[in-house]
C-alpha cells in the first residue's frame, strides 16, 4: 500500500480532500493529514506541515498555486515517490521543481485514480 500525505486536509465533508481520505483508506492506504484546519479526517488527525515524514510514498495537493509556495520546502524535506495535482491544483512552476529532485509530478483526480485502479 502507499502512504499519502494529503495536503489541505479538511474536516469538511464536502471537500474533495475529505473525500480522497475515506477513499484511501477504504483502498487500505495509510494517510497523513496536513492542514491548517483542526479536527481529524478518516480517524486521522489534521496536522500542521511541520513534522517530516520519511516514508510517504504519494503526497496528493488539495490546495491551489497560491498556497503552494509555502510547502515547497515541506514537499522537498518529505521526499515522496510523487505528487498528485488534483484538478485546481495544478502549478508548473512547482511540477519542474519536483523533476529537479527527482520526484514525478501527476496532474490527475486521486478519487478517479482509486476508483479505477491505477493509484
Amino acid at each position: 500500500m502507499k502512504k499519502t500525505l494529503i495536503i489541505g486536509a479538511s474536516p469538511d465533508e464536502s471537500r474533495y480532500a475529505y473525500k480522497a481520505a475515506h477513499m484511501l483508506k477504504r483502498f487500505n492506504h495509510d494517510i497523513v493529514n496536513v492542514g491548517i484546519k483542526k479536527g481529524e479526517v478518516a480517524g486521522v488527525t489534521i496536522e500542521k506541515p511541520e513534522i517530516i515524514h520519511n516514508d510517504i510514498d504519494t503526497i496528493t495537493l488539495y490546495i491551489g498555486p497560491a498556497l503552494q509556495a509555502q510547502y515547497h520546502h515541506y514537499i522537498l524535506q518529505t521526499k515522496p515517490r510523487r505528487v498528485i495535482f488534483n484538478p485546481g491544483t495544478e502549478n508548473s512552476e512547482l511540477e519542474k521543481l519536483l523533476e529537479q529532485h527527482g520526484i514525478e509530478p501527476v496532474e490527475a483526480c486521486t478519487l478517479v485514480l482509486l476508483s479505477t485502479g491505477q493509484y
